[in-house]
């Protein structure tokens, strides 16, 4: 074969070999790199590891085997494992590798896969704290915050809530990862999202066997300021605060607590949007249904003030029956500002001036109640005393409710 002549050699292929090197050099492992190496040695120290690309030795410090919570006994010479460069040259000139650092990255990619995927993934709690649940992933510590942890009502002060949690530590629990950020070291998972499959598949299964006008039981699952969820046997439906009671409920928690085992009436089913709204009210007895047979125009009747608004107050009538105290109807002129007259939990006289059982409708005056009307009134209906010697607190109501306003009567202590 014919060589050619060094001095024919061109520029050209000079510039060619030098990136062909530079190439190669771009390609030798550096710190940061995830390579495999082969254990050559272990001692009281670490390991000693074998890197085929860098032609040289690396150590894994002990402390490193020690922080993945492995003895050094679990490695043998021979193995192939796989290590990060953490530094390419000590202040003894060793190449320092991490085996835990390297199944950690291994553990992140898992990680951003399950994400991915959305894939449910089991683990067991090792710990909790007030905001939540400590859960390993590999060599990584995932994170359950308390606002994705199943079974756990809102409301609960911070002993409570810790104290339900931490009854979950050494318990396996279906996860879902909901956040990967490597750089701030961020693993967070969802058991809600986890189980929200599991109950939407539930859910279509109960729709399917319910219908509407039937009467189910269930247990009190949860309580918001919008109503209570009631759980049907693996999927919940909703009473809206409006179906818990036929008189004005301000919040679920003064009908219902978590826990309770109700009877409720299947309100309304959409399939397509998966919702079940239920109610209680539908149980009992419609307080407007006889309310003319309890009261008539032109009775007086006693009631307390449960809510105040711009154009008057409701006003709680036995049984269950709210009514409307218009602002035309407190006094003569009327008051730009109903609060000035009347406040929520007073208890006041007035005359019943209208009556509409199909709309659900009673009005009421408290103007048109006589100083006579009121005496007499209390004269047959007497606060009541206690027997023993006022002391302050007694003497204090007593002046409050003889220098009080002539429109109240027996003030609710």
């Amino acid at each position: 074969m014919e060589l050619t002549p060094i001095s024919t050699i061109g520029a050209g292929d000079f510039d060619f070999a030098a990136l062909l090197e530079e190439s190669f050099a771009q390609e030798q492992p550096e710190r940061g790199d995830i390579v495999t190496g082969i254990v050559l040695a272990v001692d009281g120290q670490g390991l000693i590891v074998g890197i085929d690309g860098l032609k040289r030795d690396g150590v894994v410090q002990r402390r490193d085997l020690e922080r993945m919570g492995v003895e050094k006994e679990h490695f043998h010479i021979g193995d192939e494992i796989d290590v990060m460069i953490v530094r390419m040259e000590d202040e003894d000139g060793n190449l320092v590798l991490s085996v835990s650092q390297a199944q950690q990255t291994e553990d992140w990619k898992k990680a951003e896969e399950l994400l991915e995927n959305e894939g449910v993934w089991e683990g067991v709690v090792t710990d909790a704290n007030k905001g939540g649940l400590i859960v390993p992933f590999g060599n990584l510590r995932g994170f359950v915050p308390a606002s994705h942890v199943l079974d756990l009502p809102r409301g609960l002060n911070e002993d409570d809530r810790k104290l339900r949690m931490v009854r979950l530590v050494g318990q396996k629990i279906n996860l879902k990862v909901i956040e990967v950020n490597r750089k701030r070291r961020r693993l967070v998972f969802s058991q809600r999202d986890a189980q929200r499959g599991n109950r939407e598949a539930r859910k279509e299964v109960l729709l399917d066997q319910l219908h509407e006008g039937e009467i189910r039981k269930g247990v009190v699952s949860g309580l918001r300021d919008f109503g209570a969820f009631v759980d049907l046997g693996g999927a919940d439906g909703l009473i809206h605060i409006s179906e818990l009671a036929w008189h004005r409920v301000n919040h679920p928690r003064e009908v219902l607590k978590v826990g309770d085992e109700v009877e409720v009436y299947i309100l309304r089913l959409d399939a397509e949007g998966k919702r079940i709204g239920l109610s209680l009210k539908r149980l009992q007895e419609n307080p407007w249904s006889q309310v003319e047979n309890l009261y008539h125009v032109g009775q007086l009747v006693e009631g307390t003030v449960s809510r105040v608004a711009q154009f008057g107050a409701f006003v709680s009538l036995d049984p269950g029956i709210e009514a409307l105290l218009h602002t035309s109807q407190m006094a003569e002129p009327p008051p730009a500002d109903p609060s000035l007259v009347v406040h929520e939990g007073q208890r006041l006289l007035m005359r019943c001036i209208s009556i509409e059982a199909d709309k659900q409708r009673l009005g009421l005056s408290l103007k048109d109640v006589t100083e006579d009307e009121k005496a007499r009134w209390r004269e047959e209906h007497p606060v009541a005393v206690p027997a023993a010697a006022p002391d302050e607190e007694t003497e204090a109501v007593a002046e409050a409710v003889t220098d009080h306003s002539v429109e109240a009567v027996d003030p609710v202590q």
